[in-house]
């Protein structure tokens, strides 16, 4: 509020300073009395912006009482797109059997380090040359490994944690049904869950 009020006062006092006319080199030879006389008395009427005509405004002006776009109907638009079927013929004529999995670098350079690297002249500077037959047979393996185990692996420890812990929230329910019963009167006579106990 208080930035509204001196931006508004700012506007007032620039636009006052805008419309007082330049003064030309005979009027400032005039004495100051002069000056101060040629001007009327009311600071009101010199100023070009009413605030009369501002209050007189703003009472008019309606206050808004319904938000915009309460009455409007909306409008839905839906529509349906079917998926294209494909026969067999034309999923195998999509394949694309003419490049087969791209080496690591890119195609480019796999040729550029065949090309400055000859296998024959550098047989260390080959990829995997740095393992032996038989390490490479353990990374084989390995890899075979946490490819058709990991997985089995995985899924049977989760499921053992997952049965641990229903077994163990159940437990907890039931002690929990226990001590509420035990609280109530008459042991909890009359109250379903302490006559029939959770399983």
């Amino acid at each position: 509020m208080r930035l509204t009020a001196l931006a508004f006062t700012a506007i007032l006092v620039a636009a006052a300073g805008w419309a007082q006319p330049s003064q030309s080199s005979a009027q400032t030879d005039l004495p100051t009395r002069q000056q101060d006389t040629s001007r009327p008395d009311n600071p009101a009427t010199s100023s070009p912006v009413s605030i009369d005509k501002i209050k007189e405004a703003l009472a008019k002006t309606p206050p808004i009482t319904q938000l915009r776009g309460l009455n409007e109907t909306p409008h839905f638009k839906i529509e349906i797109t079917e998926r294209q079927k494909f026969s067999l013929d034309d999923l195998i004529k999509s394949l694309d059997f003419k490049t087969g999995p791209a080496p690591g670098g890119g195609l480019y350079g796999w040729e550029q380090q065949r090309q400055m690297f000859n296998p024959v002249d550098n047989p260390l500077r080959q990829p995997y040359a740095a393992f032996n037959q038989g390490e490479l047979l353990t990374i084989l393996t390995e890899n075979l490994a946490r490819q058709y185990l990991g997985g089995r692996l995985v899924n049977a420890v989760s499921a053992a944690e997952r049965a641990h812990a229903e077994a163990a929230a159940r437990t907890e329910v039931q002690q929990a049904v226990r001590e509420y019963c035990s609280a109530q009167p008459l042991g909890g006579a009359g109250i379903i869950i302490c006559s029939n106990p959770v399983q």
